[in-house]
């Protein structure tokens, strides 16, 4: 019996090794036996596994075993698209860096480099890590322009890698230099005759358009990409095509047409088993329902759109969804619901669209156009060189250059310093405007009436009293002028000066008071002088200056995290709205320059802190939504020592 049973296992074991071996395609094992290289070599025999993982696997067991390091790498980069579709994208990441690495010392596997760093950035742009995406596609790109031979696979990648660039441009609303990157790659994509390429060209070509406003044309670029679609058989192609037209005619008010496109297409989108797109097709469907004015309906299919997008951190879909459920929010006349959607809306359009990623992408353009001179400035020299050998009788042409290249060296520096003059001497006008700013004639001659009337009163106390004040805080402002920065302790103490000042021509009635969170030595931060009373001179004249009753202004500082201080000036004025209407009324309405200054001058000293520091300033309201006052939130980068204390610090 014994023996029968180990017969079947055998026989079984056999059946399996046979069965693995069948499932991988034929072609295979001449891949493995002639170390074949070439992409597209691979790819036509392996296609047809190119979403089964088990068999990619086993293909990479083998390409292990017979050390063939294309076939590995061509695997992992395959398994890694296969789990992106998915919206798995740490086990995405994972096999491209696989590839990565495998590729890392092996000049002939540099298409398989190339393609793995797009499949990163792709990656990364799917989880909306805007810096990482760029960084991965600029080096991909890179790296496919510079290799001397370009086959038709360089040629593919390279298209990618400006489509993706393209796509990351859009996203940061820079819809010229996107459509610049587009039409590259529909130009690559021509010469190959690649008509995936060309669709999804065409479709980013559209979305462009559509940023713009042109509809007619955003229009004529979707249903060019949805032929292409139509031609090469994709599915995936379609849904993303009818969404895009879907969406236009949403913006042109004709939501029945709209519905009849998405409907279909989240059905295809959940067959496919991408989940991006599912919760693209779920999204539009429910503003095509908004439109239609079925708001229960369009909510259920809103939220789980919402919910999807939340989950897999689609920071784009989650933003939009908030923008729609607040549409839906204020047809129901539900509007403190709407208000709070629309702040969500703004919050997380802000994580994924902000100055800083807008930044990033210039100052990367701006490398990548100085590596890109530099590469090609290396290629003549080289070019030069070899002339030189040939010609190595002829002297009088080598000193001639060497005269030449140390003449453009010293233009070149003499170009670089006028450049560092001028942006020093930009910056010293921007301190002389601020000084002009805080030391404004008005409030000096109106301090000075101030005090006049306590002696004209015969108020003798309080007029030495105040004098002293106003002295102090004149000799402050020009002691502290020569300063690039200054203590928070002195800033506070200047602008307790400043407040006593300022309240003798309100009789005193501010209640004005600071306090600093127990723990923070003020003594250790250092922030630009004087940069916290253009927003205590507004708080007075804008808030508190014509309101009756009661009026308070409150300066604090606290800790947000563990290397940031927020500073926060609040006042119970009567708001920003309602000041903009009594200033508009005015017959002079003199602009007031001291917050852009401000702004520029924190902007200008946090850059060697890489942009950590942010400035808001929020309107307050009531329990019934009427104004109760202003708030200014200032972040700035704290790393001073702390001292725990129980009771908290009043200054």
């Amino acid at each position: 019996m014994l023996k029968i049973k180990v017969y079947i296992l055998f026989w079984l074991s056999l059946i399996i090794i046979k069965d693995t071996y069948a499932s991988l395609p034929e072609g295979y094992q001449n891949l493995l036996d002639e170390n074949v290289k070439e992409y597209i070599h691979i790819d036509s025999v392996l296609k047809s596994i190119r979403y089964s993982t088990e068999e990619l696997e086993e293909f990479i067991k083998k390409s292990k075993e017979k050390e063939y390091g294309a076939g590995q790498a061509y695997a992992n980069n395959q398994l890694g698209i296969y789990y992106r579709n998915k919206a798995d994208y740490p086990k995405a990441e994972a096999y491209h860096q696989e590839a990565l690495r495998l590729t890392e010392y092996d000049e002939s596997l540099m298409d398989f480099r190339i393609m793995a760093l797009n499949m990163l950035g792709v990656v990364a742009r799917r989880k909306e890590e805007v810096r990482s995406a760029l960084d991965f596609h600029k080096q991909a790109l890179e790296l496919a322009e510079s290799q001397e031979k370009r086959g038709e696979t360089n040629l593919r990648s390279t298209a990618v890698s400006r489509n993706s660039i393209g796509n990351l441009y859009l996203t940061l609303k820079q819809e010229d230099l996107a459509e610049q990157e587009f039409l590259e790659s529909i130009k690559i994509e021509e010469k190959i005759g690649n008509n995936l390429g060309l669709a999804i060209n065409y479709q980013n070509l559209g979305g462009i358009y559509e940023e713009r406003g042109d509809f007619s044309k955003a229009l004529e670029s979707y249903q060019k990409s949805l032929e292409y679609n139509e031609i090469i058989n994709s599915d995936l192609g379609r849904v993303i095509c009818q969404n895009s037209i879907a969406q236009i005619y949403l913006k042109q008010n004709k939501p029945q047409e709209a519905i009849r496109l998405i409907e279909p297409t989240i059905a295809k989108a959940e067959k496919i088993g991408d989940t991006y797109y599912t919760v693209m097709s779920k999204q539009n469907y429910g503003w095509a329902l908004l439109g239609l004015g079925e708001l229960t309906k369009a909510e259920s299919y809103l939220k789980e759109a919402l919910g999807t997008a939340k989950e897999l951190g689609q920071q784009y879909f989650v933003a939009e969804s908030y923008r729609h459920l607040s549409t839906l929010n204020e047809k129901r006349g539900n509007y403190k619901e709407a208000l709070n959607y629309t702040k969500l809306y703004r919050e997380n359009e802000e994580k994924y669209l902000n100055e800083q990623n807008q930044q990033y992408v210039a100052d990367l353009i701006l490398k990548y156009d100085s590596e890109k001179k530099k590469s090609q400035i290396e290629i003549l020299e080289k070019e030069n060189e070899l002339v030189n050998l040939k010609l190595e009788d002829n002297r009088k042409f080598l000193v001639i250059l060497i005269v030449l290249t140390a003449l453009l060296a010293t233009i070149f520096y003499i170009l670089y310093r006028q450049n560092f003059l001028r942006k020093e001497k930009e910056f010293l006008a921007l301190e002389q405007k601020m000084m002009r700013s805080q030391m404004n004639p008005h409030f000096i001659f109106n301090s000075l009436n101030s005090i006049k009337l306590y002696i004209i009163n015969n108020d003798k106390d309080k007029a030495v009293y105040y004098l002293n004040k106003f002295s102090k805080l004149i000799r402050t402002i020009l002691s502290n002028s020569k300063e690039k920065d200054i203590s928070l302790a002195d800033e506070l103490a200047t602008m307790e000066l400043y407040m006593n000042i300022e309240n003798i021509r309100f009789s005193n009635k501010i209640r004005f008071e600071t306090i600093v969170e127990a723990g923070i030595e003020t003594n250790h931060v250092r922030i630009p002088s004087l940069i916290l009373q253009p927003f205590l001179e507004n708080a007075i004249w804008h808030g508190l200056s014509p309101k009756d009753g009661d009026k308070r202004l409150t300066l604090s500082v606290n800790r947000s995290g563990e290397n940031q201080l927020t500073i926060q000036i609040e006042d119970n004025g009567i708001g920003r709205k309602q000041s903009a209407e009594i200033k508009s009324r005015k017959t002079l309405n003199n602009k007031s320059i001291g917050i852009d200054l401000t702004t520029e001058r924190l902007n200008n000293y946090y850059k060697n802190f890489g942009g950590d520091h942010s400035l808001e300033i929020v309107d307050l309201y009531d329990e019934e939504n009427n104004p109760r006052g202003t708030r200014v939130i200032l972040h700035i980068p704290y790393f001073g020592d702390v001292i725990p204390v129980e009771e908290p610090q009043l200054a």
